[in-house]
């Protein structure tokens, strides 16, 4: 591990971090520090890759790809669930239905249940936005996953949705 933080890059960091937070703060837990670190950092890293070489090229923020892929997966939706199913906020998805919705990716119509509320959903060029976005998504998806064996594979998507559905997990959700 360099010392020197002019030789770190985003991901090596990580290591630089917890040694230098365990050498000034002994009680700190390095282990939990460095399993949030890394989560944190590859998937910010995945975040950047897939929006810089599949999303951003076809004129998606990767925000945007979110809701058109919860809206192709669940179908016709209230802006509300899709923001929770998105992890976005009603107000963030509201302010980028306008920008989907000048697109001509996405539609939105009153609820049938509750004028106040929206229904999105898809256009057709939405359907075919998210479904040649995703084909690519995957392409790179495939690029991570292929470092590991099958079975490594099934045992960490094992081990993270244990952590998915731990009881901090579930009280984090709840003050989302």
């Amino acid at each position: 591990m360099p010392d020197d933080p002019g030789e770190l890059d985003f991901l090596s960091f990580v290591d630089f971090a917890v040694a230098r937070t365990t050498a000034e703060l002994p009680s700190v837990d390095a282990d939990a520090m460095r399993l949030s670190l890394t989560l944190s950092r590859l998937a910010s890293a995945l975040v950047y890759d897939w929006e810089s070489t599949v999303h951003r090229p076809r004129g998606l923020s990767w925000s945007g790809f979110r809701v058109l892929f919860v809206l192709w997966l669940a179908g016709p939706l209230e802006a509300k669930r899709a923001a929770v199913l998105t992890g976005m906020s009603r107000a963030a998805v509201s302010a980028l239905v306008n920008t989907l919705e000048r697109a001509g990716l996405v539609t939105r119509r009153p609820a049938d249940h509750d004028g106040r509320a929206v229904t999105l959903e898809l256009t057709d060029a939405g359907h075919d936005a998210i479904t040649g976005a995703f084909q690519e998504h995957n392409r790179r998806e495939r690029v991570l996953a292929d470092s590991l064996s099958k079975q490594e594979r099934t045992q960490l998507i094992g081990l993270l949705e244990k952590l998915m559905t731990s009881p901090a997990a579930a009280e984090m959700k709840r003050r989302s």
